[in-house]
């Protein structure tokens, strides 16, 4: 039995569009019943809002086979046992998640400075995440991706703003997620398949296929999101890594996966 770890940004949709085929994929997985989970670096939502966001696309799933790095985020914190009290740069999908775990938000002393994707982020936010670092806080970062897929192009992600954090604090973040091997082995342990059986597909190498690759599992890079045709030779260079597949799409990767008589 083979699983599946898949990306959502740039893999099944790009901002509000659906990518092609991202829906014939899904309806493979379950006509095969092949374990699958829709794993993201995205924090800014919650699982139930991104079932709703793919059902708008015409792609059904369960919100339960959503794992987002602020889950894992709020995960990772609660086996530190570092203390409760957090301070969050970030949008609802980690609040929602860091509270449901029990996490304390705001305050003037907090253990911890979780910071995902914000576009609300300002200088004002900076020098506060900034300030709680230089008195103790740890800093825990969602995901290093530094662009992301939208609609329009490519907009900042969350390593973006974690670089001026950085910059001005002298702190460097423990990541969440992909290509940490953090959210990796959470994800993994959720499907509940050794990771030689697990596939990891994404249109980013340094992250998706990255990750895949730290964790002993299959890759396989779509040319739909980050990577494309066109750049696709300059990422893999840039990440000196090269996937067991290369697909231009799902679809491809189904053909080329079928190929493999891996079913």
């Amino acid at each position: 039995m083979k699983g599946f770890l898949i990306d959502l940004d740039g893999t099944l949709y790009r901002g509000h569009e659906p990518i092609p085929h991202a829906a014939a994929f899904i309806h493979w997985l379950k006509q095969h019943q092949l374990p699958y989970l829709l794993v993201t670096n995205n924090s800014s939502r919650t699982p139930e809002q991104v079932a709703e966001h793919l059902l708008e696309l015409g792609i059904e799933i369960p919100a339960a086979a959503v794992y987002t790095s602020a889950q894992a985020a709020a995960q990772y914190l609660t086996e530190q046992r570092g203390g409760n009290r957090v301070h969050m740069v970030g949008e609802a999908g980690l609040r929602i998640a860091l509270e449901a775990f029990g996490f304390a938000l705001g305050g003037t002393t907090p253990d911890y400075v979780v910071q995902g994707i914000d576009r609300s982020f300002s200088y004002e936010k900076l020098t506060e995440a900034v300030r709680h670092l230089k008195h103790g806080a740890t800093y825990v970062l969602t995901n290093p991706d530094r662009m992301l897929p939208s609609d329009g192009g490519l907009m900042p992600g969350a390593g973006s703003l974690a670089a001026a954090i950085t910059a001005a604090s002298g702190m460097e973040p423990v990541v969440i997620g992909k290509p940490s091997p953090i959210i990796m082995a959470y994800a993994i342990e959720r499907l509940g398949l050794p990771a030689a059986d697990v596939w990891v597909i994404g249109d980013n190498v340094h992250t998706d296929i990255r990750g895949g690759r730290l964790a002993g599992c299959r890759t396989a890079l779509v040319l739909t999101g980050v990577a494309t045709a066109d750049n696709v030779q300059e990422q893999l260079a840039s990440a000196g890594l090269t996937p067991d597949l290369i697909c231009d799409d799902l679809q491809h990767f189904i053909e080329q996966f079928n190929g493999m008589g891996s079913l």
